[in-house]
């Protein structure tokens, strides 16, 4: 079967989509894992589906998938992705500066800036109110609050603030992020049994009162170049600790994110989307 796709990145983290709005497709896991291999197939972090909303209350659905082929909730830099392929492909009016995604880990409001010729430029996602209940993380910790708990690993012991941003995170600050463990520990606290659902795993440097570099080990795809709910699950867990205050910026390898945590106890991110190239290739239908 013919499949075309477009290819989309934030901040290097990159995605497969592909526009599905007659919801024909149904991708076995193998077939993900196929297009986001980097030698075999495209190439990518993961692949999003373009579907229409299931709710009157979003503009569109985002079928998000890790490049292992497991379904995942939500992905911050996907979502940025999302709306532009959304605006500059004509599935949003050309007047309007604002969307609603609909994903697995709830409705993403979208308020986004147009370029001279009416594409999308820069976008601020809502996304959403963090969750720090261990229970609906999810993490098998006690208590109200995983702030700083300990994990012992081969490599000695860990302290850990987990949150959910629509999917679950767990922070681990260090002191030099370029020389964090990421592909040793980074595997072993995604795994691990605390996470019955598992983990992504930042690793976080603090650089001053509005700064923090992050690496992300991303569960289901190993490390990636950005992670927007990552970053954003980092900000909060700065401000938790008094590290930073409620506005801070994310240096990630790929490039830098705006977070904010507002009042409305809303973390919004702020950051820019491209398209790369379009393709076709030819799935199996047993795949």
């Amino acid at each position: 079967m013919e499949l075309r796709f477009t290819k989309m990145n934030g901040l290097g983290n990159d995605f497969v989509f592909i526009e599905d709005l007659e919801e024909a497709w149904d991708l076995a896991p193998d077939a993900v894992a196929w297009l986001c291999d980097r030698h075999f197939g495209v190439g990518a972090d993961g692949v999003v589906l373009v579907r229409p909303a299931t709710t009157d209350s979003a503009d569109l659905y985002m079928h998000y998938f890790n490049a292992d082929g497991s379904l995942a909730e939500m992905c911050g830099n996907g979502a940025r992705c999302f709306a532009k392929y959304a605006v500059d492909h004509g599935l949003i009016p050309a007047e309007t500066t604002t969307m609603v995604i609909e994903t697995l880990g709830g409705l993403r409001p979208v308020t986004f800036e147009r370029d001279d010729e009416g594409r999308l430029a820069t976008a601020t996602v809502d996304m959403g109110v963090p969750v720090l209940d261990p229970n609906e993380i999810p993490t098998t910790f006690d208590g109200t609050q995983v702030y700083e708990c300990p994990i012992e690993t081969p490599w000695g012991e860990v302290r850990i603030t987990a949150l959910s941003m629509g999917n679950p995170h767990a922070i681990i600050w260090v002191d030099d992020v370029d020389q964090a463990p990421v592909e040793t520990l980074g595997p072993f606290i995604e795994t691990h049994e605390r996470f019955p659902r598992h983990t992504n795993v930042e690793f976080a440097q603090l650089i001053d009162d509005a700064r923090i570099r992050l690496r992300v080990w991303e569960r289901g795809v190993g490390e990636t170049l950005a992670c927007g709910t990552g970053a954003c699950a980092t900000a909060v867990a700065g401000t938790l600790s008094c590290r930073v205050g409620r506005n801070a910026t994310i240096e990630l390898p790929g490039g830098d994110l705006s977070i904010r945590w507002h009042t409305d106890d809303h973390v919004y991110m702020t950051g820019s989307a491209a398209e790369v190239f379009t393709g076709v290739v030819w799935i199996g239908e047993a795949e």
